[in-house]
């Protein structure tokens, strides 16, 4: 039974694709942005112990040289994740597709669809297509939202299932993509294409970071290919400091002047669909 580490399950979200969705978060992630909002995705559990300490609930201890967590103990305070020196998470589980399945119908009656995300779910394709065949079943779409460093071109078995991918295009320049993500942008450009051609693509994602990245060349570049198909949205993201590692860089939440310039700008490339959040 295939099983993939989960980081949260979100029974309704109207972010994560169209309509009412549950999002599906797996742990792992191929990529150390500088400005990630979620870095105890990135890694996964080392069991050091460092964050049990911390813990005043008794949710976590070490049993056997390895985390055991204890969810009904957990008031969801966060402290573990702050302790944590790996950019992980002590409190993920290892879930199978039957178990995923159990909490999709929970809430099944009001839910359009699944998307799943991460860290960067495409690191667990078996489980994915295992999934995403048993939620077509029953009647929902399913979504992957995906950072493309993990080539789609060569998996037509997950391409026939997902209905459509969200992708995160973060620098065009490829150097600055190294310098942002830790790894060059070469799978993530052709994952563009490829998604636009296989029509399987739904929307793509780029954070706008002042003082840090080419915004203006990257939303340039990306506008000029999405533009010259229908369907595709593309959305900007104002850089938020919430929840970055304050240490990894320096910038600041773009005004909405520089946004609709932006937006300006993809618009004038052919894009119909450009959301600002």
């Amino acid at each position: 039974m295939i099983k993939a580490p989960v980081n949260k399950i979100i029974p309704f979200s109207s972010v994560d694709g169209p309509g009412n969705r549950l999002a599906l978060f797996l742990q792992g992630c191929s990529f150390d942005c500088l400005y990630c909002h979620n870095p105890e995705t990135i890694n996964k559990c080392i069991n050091c112990g460092c964050c049990v300490n911390v813990c005043k609930n008794n949710a976590l201890s070490i049993e056997n040289y390895k985390i055991k967590f204890y969810e009904v103990n957990c008031i969801q305070c966060g402290e573990c994740i702050r302790a944590c020196q790996n950019n992980s998470d002590p409190r993920v589980r290892y879930l199978s597709v039957d178990d995923i399945l159990k909490e999709i119908k929970k809430v099944q009656a009001f839910i359009s669809g699944v998307t799943v995300s991460g860290g960067e779910c495409t690191l667990y394709i078996d489980f994915l297509m295992e999934l995403g065949k048993k939620i077509r079943d029953l009647g929902l779409t399913f979504f992957i939202d995906t950072n493309g460093s993990v080539p789609l071109w060569n998996k037509k078995d997950l391409i026939g299932v997902i209905d459509s991918a969200m992708l995160d295009v973060k620098a065009y320049d490829r150097d600055e993509h190294i310098m942002l993500t830790g790894t060059d942008n070469d799978n993530v450009l052709k994952n563009l294409d490829f998604l636009i051609k296989s029509n399987k693509l739904y929307e793509v994602r780029t954070v706008i970071v002042p003082n840090v990245l080419g915004n203006r060349h990257t939303v340039d570049e990306v506008s000029k290919i999405i533009g010259k198909y229908d369907g595709s949205k593309y959305k900007l993201i104002k850089f938020r400091q919430m929840g970055v590692r304050e240490d990894k860089l320096n910038s600041y939440t773009p005004s909405m002047k520089i946004m609709n310039e932006l937006r300006k700008l993809a618009e004038n490339n052919g894009c119909k669909d450009v959301i600002i959040t």
